[in-house]
């Protein structure tokens, strides 16, 4: 691609921008255009700053992704979604595939995870020229909806960051602490701790110590993350 991808990142939560900016920036021929943090802003840099890919938090401080999503279309707006978001409803799925939702990864997610997304996106938008056949049609769309499992970083599995993360989320603003998070995932308390930095890391929970009557303060995480 002799032009970089430019990609609009909207996230409210300044943390888990940052993040998914870092990300995009360290993926080949992607580049951050603009950084939303909410939907008015998402709007706003449409219509100064060409983009070609956005990716699209769907729990805004003023309005539902989709609706956003919604409004651009009518007014013209073509560029390609990819939606981040912790929202598992499949309904809004098959409403964001009707509104032009090329791909969904599902908070929180590694690196690795949106890296390959982006590379099949980045390697269906590549593809040009008139199909041949129903092969190269279908060999197109398969870059885009079928990806490639990803590699978590060392350590750290998918299945068992999912149940720390339902966990953690379950528990409301009250939070966790890493023996808790253990014994409801059915962890050891270091396992569970090492994946509740994870995602501290990644900016999908927060820790503070809590301090009880006697001895030394406990960390207590929570989940932050509301998209």
């Amino acid at each position: 691609m002799s032009e970089p991808i430019r990609v609009l990142v909207v996230e409210d939560e300044a943390v888990a921008a940052d993040a998914h900016r870092l990300y995009v920036e360290r993926v080949p021929g992607f580049t951050v255009a603009a950084v939303a943090h909410s939907a008015a802003a998402a709007r706003r840099a449409l219509e100064r700053t060409p983009i070609d890919l956005v990716l699209l938090d769907l729990y805004l401080p003023d309005g539902h992704g989709l609706q956003l999503l919604r409004g651009l279309r009518s007014a013209g707006h073509r560029a390609d979604v990819i939606a981040v978001t912790s929202a598992r409803d499949l309904a809004v799925v098959r409403e964001g595939v009707s509104l032009g939702v090329v791909q969904y990864v599902l908070k929180p997610f590694t690196f690795a995870t949106l890296r390959d997304r982006l590379t099949r996106y980045g390697e269906f938008r590549a593809a040009a020229g008139e199909a041949a056949g129903q092969d190269d049609v279908d060999r197109a769309l398969a870059a885009l909806r079928a990806p490639r499992p990803a590699d978590p970083p060392k350590g750290v599995s998918a299945p068992t960051l999912d149940r720390v993360t339902q966990a953690l989320r379950a528990a409301g603003e009250d939070g966790l602490t890493a023996q808790s998070t253990a014994t409801l995932a059915g962890l050891s308390r270091i396992t569970a701790r090492r994946y509740l930095e994870h995602l501290v890391t990644a900016g999908l929970a927060t820790r503070a110590p809590r301090y009880g009557q006697v001895g030394r303060p406990e960390l207590h995480y929570r989940w932050e993350a509301r998209g």
